[in-house]
């Protein structure tokens, strides 16, 4: 651990999803806008090894970091505040927590000892946590604890926090999230949840240092001065959080409330001047006073939870703010588009996304949606597997190839336009087929993408296992549609695109993951850019 590394731990009481992702974003961007080095990592209390083989119905969209890591979306939101990437090192797991514990332990590395939960598993825990520190990188680590104070499965976590609070001392904080429930049959906020919350936290043996309170309504200084005595911290430690509009006014929220002054002082750090938010601010101002409005329409299969596209609804945002224009987003479920209902389904729209998967559910109604882009004109991005029902709709409707398809739907396909690369082909493991993280893409200048990245060469992150047959690259081209984006190494097709479209782009990556409120993702930009140009048009 490199020294003066500073660690605040952020837990959750009363019930889940009270946002403990957005408050650990929010106070590391108000930490880095006073000039520390943050970053913040995601503890998850759940066994699987990571979230790469979950539904999106289970924990919404798995986001991929540039290292390859499969991790929880909430690093997303790390990300979009902060700028910076995250890593492997940022998501842990209870799944890989036990997994290296098993390893050791059949290495030997115990020494024939019984393998216990306290200490093999809490020093693992705790190993995880200081890794961040021992880079020598960061000046403050925040790790959020995911799930609730009570559940089984954070306790070893509660525990791991009992001993470093030990071990650290004061370079050590932490901060417990709670609810304050209205009543509105008595018209008063309740503060027992949070009292019963905290004192579950001390049977563990854990003292909150800072209280940050959900509320639908305002917190007056009485109710504080009370939640301050019951919970044994100070009343500047007890800190509102009031429903927002948009996640991006919970920093501003946070500053009103000094929670990045009270969490420098309590580390024993010192309080400079203001934070500097200039940009964050003019984001926000943008973001609520836009000169104009698009509707684009979502397509995908997992629309009921919205979070499985969280990355791709958040680039939204930020391009919206970049182009002055609200996107309003129209979340359209690819299984109920057929042939028949297409016009009247995506009637009005000013631009179409079709969304990433796996599987065939949903499938023919992306090309449903795909072809009426192409023929009416309509600006389109196809995220990895939208760009594969791309190239799978040209095929059939421009190209005449009768059936073309990939072969992850259908293995007996006469055009085999989407398919695994030979070398994939004898893997069964799914992880090993993949391709996952960062991988380089040379850019054909003259083109939609090259004209949005003003550059040839980018770099974008992956997740996905079949690939462009090059097979049929020449006919594809002679046809109309252009390889504009090639990934060096192997020769993969990674963008596509159309000559005779005013704006029409595949791309078999996720430029969602790299979408920042600092960098909206210029795909994003130029594609929202197309769909207000169109929608000036209509009116």
């Amino acid at each position: 651990m490199s020294a003066g590394t500073k660690y605040i731990f952020v837990t959750g009481g009363v019930t889940s999803s009270l946002g403990k992702g957005i408050v650990s974003a929010s106070l590391a961007k108000l930490l880095q806008a006073r000039g520390h080095t943050v970053t913040i990592q995601k503890l998850d209390p759940y066994i699987n090894v990571d979230p790469g083989t979950l539904n999106p119905y289970e924990h919404g969209e798995c986001f991929v970091t540039d290292d390859g890591a499969e991790t929880d979306l909430d690093l997303g939101h790390y990300e979009r505040f902060l700028n910076t990437p995250t890593s492997q090192a940022n998501n842990v797991t209870t799944g890989k927590i036990y997994q290296t514990v098993i390893e050791k332990e059949r290495r030997g590395d115990f020494l024939g000892k019984t393998v216990q939960v306290i200490p093999h598993i809490t020093d693992e825990i705790k190993d995880r946590i200081r890794a961040l520190g021992k880079t020598g990188k960061y000046e403050i680590v925040i790790t959020e604890i995911g799930g609730t104070v009570g559940d089984i499965e954070s306790l070893p976590y509660i525990e791991a926090i009992r001993q470093l609070k030990w071990e650290l001392g004061k370079d050590c904080i932490v901060i417990h999230l709670t609810l304050i429930p209205y009543l509105s049959t008595t018209g008063e906020l309740k503060t027992k949840p949070t009292q019963h919350s905290v004192k579950l936290m001390l049977e563990y043996g854990v003292q909150p240092d800072i209280l940050v309170c959900r509320a639908e309504h305002k917190i007056s200084k009485e109710l504080k001065n009370k939640i301050a005595l019951f919970c044994n911290v100070e009343a500047r430690a007890v800190i509102e959080a009031i429903d927002a509009s948009t996640i991006y006014e919970v920093p501003l929220f946070m500053e009103a409330e000094k929670l990045d002054i009270v969490v420098l002082e309590k580390l024993g750090l010192p309080v400079k001047g203001e934070a500097k938010l200039e940009s964050w601010k003019h984001f926000l101002t943008s973001l609520k006073t836009p000169k104009t409005e698009v509707r684009i329409g979502l397509v995908g299969k997992y629309i009921e939870l919205k979070d499985s596209y969280k990355s791709i609804a958040e680039s939204f945002i930020h391009a919206g703010v970049a182009n002055e224009c609200k996107v309003k987003l129209e979340w359209i479920h690819s299984e109920t588009i057929t042939d028949e209902n297409v016009g009247s389904k995506l009637n009005g729209l000013t631009g179409i996304l079709v969304a990433p998967g796996f599987g065939n559910r949903g499938i023919e109604g992306k090309i449903n949606a795909i072809k009426f882009a192409r023929e009416h004109k309509i600006p389109f991005l196809g995220i990895c597997l939208g760009m594969q029902c791309a190239v799978i709709e040209f095929a059939r409707n421009v190209m005449g190839l009768k059936g073309a398809h990939s072969t992850e739907m259908n293995p007996e396909t006469a055009h085999p336009v989407i398919d695994l690369l030979e070398a994939q082909k004898k893997i069964t493991n799914k992880g090993g087929t993949m391709r996952l993280g960062a991988y380089t893409c040379n850019i054909i200048e003259g083109t939609k993408v090259f004209e949005a990245y003003k550059t040839v060469e980018i770099s974008e992150r992956h997740r996905h296992r079949y690939e462009f047959n090059n097979e049929y690259l020449g006919d594809f081209e002679r046809a109309g549609m252009v390889a504009s984006g090639i990934n060096p190494n192997a020769g993969l097709v990674e963008i596509v695109e159309l000559k005779d479209h005013p704006w029409f782009v595949g791309v078999q990556f996720h430029p969602e993951y790299k979408s920042t409120v600092e960098n909206p993702h210029p795909l994003f930009v130029n594609f929202v850019k197309a769909a207000v140009h169109v929608a000036s048009l209509v009116h």
